[in-house]
């Protein structure tokens, strides 16, 4: 084992950052410590939090990740933000407010930008995700950028899902049924010290009907990060979730799905670097662009010539 994986899996700061660093940067050294790591996961609970932009998500897992701390249990905390479009970096919003737990050892905080992903993660984020469960997190928040119905991706990752809302949202009920109903395992009702929570809580219960009857109903949760409350009611319906993915083996059934779609992604990168790294192939890809702006050629034929040289 090398040193690098040794100093991360014994939770050394520094290392989990350099660890994440030459993942993020797909240096070659870093396949080699995702292979060492990879026995040593598996422990950490997973926990998504998306939702619309507004909603106190990053203050919400702040207060979240201090119940979690006084429990005894490390916190991991991955930021997706929107990338820069200047230097390529996560812009640092989430992680300058959460500034206050950034002095606690028990606590790793990480922004990461998306790149230009769909499904507001980065995919770089089940490496990350791997390395911090390795080096020791009990609990890791994962928390999206917050752009609508392009957050689903993060139930492919993540054990329970935080679907955030706040009262007051005319368009709350269409955001919803855009495809953040079929995702929620928890629906926090955020920023309750507003006006109009008991309808935002109704309309929600109303949508919980039509779906009918199931052996998990989806709770609502009501939290107010700025009276402190709620926050010890959801932490113990976060603690159910658990069981009731226990219990029912869903858990297993969501784990087999996450390392799906981790080895489809590596995959993936995999093959888009075969075809714009190879000379041969890059060629062949900017002489298909080509012949698509004069109208020669049509993308999906193009596409058929390209997969058919890499089959070869």
């Amino acid at each position: 084992m090398s040193e690098l994986s040794a100093k991360v899996i014994a939770g050394d700061p520094r290392s989990i950052g350099r660890l994440i660093t030459l993942v993020e940067n797909d240096a070659p050294e870093a396949v080699e410590a995702m292979k060492q790591i990879h026995r040593y996961t598996g422990q950490a609970q997973i926990i998504g939090v998306t939702g619309v932009m507004g909603s106190g998500k990053s203050s919400l897992i702040f207060e979240l990740a201090l119940v979690f701390r006084a429990e005894g249990k490390k916190v991991g905390i991955i930021a997706i933000d929107p990338t820069s479009p200047f230097s390529g970096g996560a812009l640092l919003g989430d992680r300058i407010r959460m500034m206050d737990l950034s002095t606690d050892s028990g606590v790793f905080i990480r922004s990461m930008g998306t790149r230009g992903m769909m499904g507001g993660l980065t995919s770089a984020l089940y490496d990350v995700v791997e390395i911090l469960d390795a080096a020791g997190m009990n609990v890791i928040i994962i928390e999206t950028v917050g752009v609508g119905q392009d957050e689903v991706d993060i139930v492919k990752i993540a054990d329970t899902t935080l679907v955030v809302l706040i009262p007051g949202l005319g368009d709350s009920v269409q955001t919803i049924k855009a495809g953040l109903m079929e995702i929620a395992d928890i629906f926090v009702v955020n920023k309750a010290d507003k006006p109009g929570v008991e309808q935002t809580v109704a309309e929600l219960e109303s949508m919980l009907d039509l779906v009918g009857h199931t052996e998990y109903r989806t709770p609502i949760v009501a939290t107010s990060v700025k009276e402190k409350k709620g926050i010890q009611l959801l932490t113990s319906k976060i603690a159910e979730h658990q069981e009731y993915l226990k219990k029912s083996k869903t858990f297993d059934t969501r784990r087999r799905q996450r390392y799906e779609a981790e080895l489809i992604e590596i995959i993936r990168k995999r093959l888009m670097d075969f075809i714009f790294d190879e000379k041969k192939l890059k060629k062949t890809v900017d002489c298909c662009i080509d012949q698509i702006s004069k109208k020669e050629l049509d993308p999906y034929t193009a596409a058929d010539e390209i997969l058919g040289k890499i089959l070869k």
